[in-house]
């Protein structure tokens, strides 16, 4: 077996972290699977840390700081890879930034916009612009730049996630764009559709009473570590990952699901709505 590649430290906070962490385990002289082992996570996962292509989940760091009797080291020196990694996003965001590039399923649900992973860049700057008003324009690009930058997961054929998102029609009856740029929202969105890159469900606007009314869910499943559930409210987002709550999210997401159309009827709406945009026939 060829030797594991070596990690230069000084590219990168993350790097520099992973190249420490490796150092102190095989130090110890433990494998990737000695060190995980009692942890929710995988040896592939540890790895990935090591290389600084993932991000270190507190939890892990206390669990690694205990076998390593490396006195708090790693838990302390988390916060700091996290702000190295966030870029253009928000603070509280930074856990999903990382863990929808690993996640073997993503399945969401945001009843008032488009999703971020599959806005163009028109949909994200006007959703950027109007929810920071005064924000100088190399600002609101750089928050833009982020959020499509997130799409090409889309683009990984080894490790793009199955993703599951249900639309609510009011996004449709309701569009935030003029008809041009709305119409290139609905084409790249059914474009991914049809290149089975993703599953999209509408959720019909006269569907009355249904079990996810209130507040946004973003579910992730992993191979290799425990699933994850993001909520976002205006300014502020939390990952949730109790096993209990976790397991009511997914009840109420399944059962959205079920009063949602099927994927084959909400395409054909979302190529609808793409035509009507087209032609000026959704809004004067």
């Amino acid at each position: 077996m060829a030797p594991p590649k070596d990690i230069d430290g000084s590219a990168s906070v993350p790097a520099f972290y992973g190249k420490e962490l490796r150092f102190r385990r095989e130090q110890a002289g433990l494998t990737l699977q000695q060190t995980v082992e009692g942890s929710f996570y995988g040896a592939s996962y540890l790895s990935e840390i090591e290389r600084a292509t993932r991000r270190m989940p507190v939890d892990l760091a206390r669990h690694v700081d205990r076998l390593l009797s490396t006195d708090g080291f790693f838990e302390r020196r988390c916060e700091d890879v996290r702000n190295a990694r966030r870029g253009g996003h928000a603070q509280y965001f930074e856990r999903v930034l990382e863990a929808e590039k690993h996640a073997r399923t993503i399945e969401e649900w945001c009843p008032a916009l488009i999703p971020g992973l599959l806005q163009t860049a028109a949909y994200a700057r006007a959703v950027v612009r109007a929810t920071h008003p005064l924000a100088p324009d190399e600002e609101v690009e750089g928050k833009v730049g982020a959020r499509i930058e997130r799409a090409a997961l889309f683009e990984d054929d080894h490790r793009a996630p199955r993703y599951w998102v249900i639309l609510s029609e009011s996004l449709i009856r309701q569009p935030i764009l003029p008809h041009r740029e709305m119409t290139e929202q609905w084409q790249s969105i059914a474009a991914l559709a049809r290149r089975r890159r993703i599953i999209t469900q509408v959720l019909p606007w006269n569907c009355g009473a249904h079990p996810f009314m209130l507040g946004t869910a973003m579910l992730m499943d992993f191979d290799d570590a425990p699933p994850l559930v993001y909520t976002e409210s205006l300014h502020s987002g939390d990952t949730l990952d109790d096993p209990a709550l976790v397991a009511e999210y997914r009840t109420s997401y399944d059962l959205l699901r079920a009063a949602a159309l099927p994927p084959k009827a909400s395409l054909a709406l979302i190529e609808e709505a793409a035509e009507d945009d087209r032609d000026g026939a959704r809004h004067p």
